[in-house]
């Protein structure tokens, strides 16, 4: 598992986004699309989700892990959010949703707070993990972030690449590059307003 900082580049400003990611490769592939399609400079840095411990309120406080300690620092340098998930069983990974509850943390006064947020995913099915997206959606918006609206969702994933593993399919990845200068604009947009 890993996650990228983008330091997005676009017409008329930079945005940092940071990009939590499980590892999965076609997720991976989301992200690459993205470094490679929607910014003209990007910071990649290491960080294992699966190293943060299941979310137990008695570690809070003084005894907070290091590991969810990097996640909220990191997701208090970004500008925005944007995750990428699969689907696994109609709803969102555990490891994903279990590095939200921490980083909900603490209630209302979290580094998630007012963050502009959206959300991609892929899936073999036919419903491009549509599932996973709102679950996931719901537990943003509950922790007080600005979800985006609207998402991309990748179904039958695998037969939208190459045989490398490529996304080839333009109209997802045409899709990916709106949401990012959605999410961009979302980070312009005053929190009095939304």
């Amino acid at each position: 598992m890993y996650s990228v900082i983008h330091s997005m580049t676009t017409m008329s400003s930079r945005v940092r986004t940071y990009v939590p990611l499980v590892d999965v490769r076609l997720e991976r592939e989301l992200a690459s699309l993205l470094r490679l399609r929607a910014t003209r400079s990007a910071k990649e840095l290491s960080d294992d989700l699966g190293s943060i411990p299941p979310f137990n309120e008695d570690d809070e406080g003084d005894r907070t892990p290091q590991s969810v300690l990097d996640l909220r620092h990191r997701i208090g340098e970004a500008d925005a959010l944007l995750i990428s998930t699969p689907e696994y069983n109609h709803s969102v990974p555990v490891v994903i949703k279990n590095a939200m509850d921490w980083a909900s943390r603490p209630a209302g006064r979290s580094e998630i707070v007012g963050k502009p947020a959206a959300v991609m995913s892929a899936s073999l099915s036919t419903f491009g993990g549509v599932w996973a997206q709102a679950e996931l959606r719901k537990s943003l918006a509950a922790a007080g972030a600005r979800v985006h609206d609207e998402g991309v969702a990748l179904s039958k994933a695998s037969e939208r690449v190459d045989a490398e593993g490529n996304l080839v399919d333009q109209e997802f990845i045409d899709q990916i590059v709106e949401l990012v200068e959605d999410l961009h604009a979302l980070t312009k947009t005053p929190l009095e307003v939304w």
